[in-house]
């Protein structure tokens, strides 16, 4: 996904102090922000030009005790062409050398009016998102009680019908037929629409449905975490399913380990209300809550207890 210095500016609510339309324009090609502390001391070495480049109160103090000399040549190093944008947190006053470096590098000057550590994290997450790679898989994204759940499947296995349902049940549809999916961090995946398919959804039989114009804003959501993968198979006698919930399964996406839950599907079956349990059971394994355990040590202790009773 490409991000320009105009998104971030309008995401962040970031107020213009120098830019132009062109500047506006430019792309960010990295999520890492730079705060150019040993900069202002000259030392350029490590000097990363390409990054968003965010002043605090540490950097704006020492640099309004240089001379001004010492700090139009300073700031005019940092400026370079391929510099998206400087941030000066906190609504600090801009001194005029800085103005005139950045006028004369082509780089745009922002404030921002959050303390720096908030808005370094506003920025973090928000490039983060944009700019993390991405895979598409085939499936449906949904929301299930602020869980998300992705829907897999074969061609034909009713994937966009089960979503259709649990919408109706209130739930809310992020991605149907495909998903992007990026890693947000090591542990975390998070999901979104391709843009030309934002809240729609396809119907055999039907065609394509708007599930906003249908059923309201309340029926959709934008994105959304992956937390659980539901893979739906035609239901064939004679082949085993987990029927215990002990069966542990993964997938990996993205370097990142979601559970995985197979649901055998069969004529007068309703799928959309199993995944809804699912989705439930699985949010409480996550606050310590665990049915196949319990399950487990009632049984252990039934077999102990007739054990006992035999001797």
């Amino acid at each position: 996904m490409t991000v320009t210095v105009d998104m971030l500016a309008k995401k962040v609510k970031l107020e213009p102090v120098y830019t132009t339309p062109e500047l506006l324009k430019q792309e960010i090609i990295t999520s890492d922000i730079s705060r150019p502390g040993l900069e202002m001391t000259g030392y350029f070495d490590y000097y990363s030009p390409e990054r968003v480049q965010l002043i605090g109160m540490k950097e704006w103090s020492y640099m309004m005790a240089m001379t001004s000399h010492n700090r139009y040549s300073v700031l005019r190093a940092m400026f370079r062409p391929e510099t998206p944008a400087l941030i000066v947190a906190r609504d600090l006053a801009i001194p005029k050398e800085l103005l005139e470096a950045a006028k004369e590098g082509g780089t745009p000057i922002f404030q921002a009016h959050q303390a720096t550590s908030s808005i370094s994290g506003e920025i973090s997450w928000y490039l983060n998102s944009c700019l993390a790679e991405r895979t598409s898989v085939h499936g449906v994204l949904v929301d299930i009680y602020g869980m998300g759940v992705l829907i897999q499947g074969t061609s034909g296995i009713g994937k966009s019908e089960t979503g259709l349902e649990l919408v109706k049940r209130g739930h809310r549809l992020v991605a149907d037929d495909r998903v992007d999916i990026y890693a947000k961090d090591e542990e975390t995946l998070w999901g979104e629409p391709a843009e030309v398919l934002r809240h729609l959804l396809e119907i055999r039989g039907v065609g394509i449905i708007d599930i906003m114009s249908l059923y309201g804003a309340s029926a959709v959501r934008n994105s959304s975490q992956v937390q659980l993968s539901i893979y739906l198979e035609n239901f064939e006698k004679g082949k085993e399913f987990d029927r215990l919930g002990n069966g542990n399964e993964e997938i990996e996406l993205q370097g990142v380990k979601i559970p995985c839950v197979r649901i055998p599907v069969k004529t007068g079956r309703n799928v959309s209300v199993v995944i809804e349990a699912a989705a439930m059971n699985q949010r409480a394994k996550q606050m310590g809550f665990d049915a196949t355990k319990t399950f487990e040590e009632r049984l252990s202790a039934l077999i102990k207890q007739n054990g006992n009773g035999s001797n």
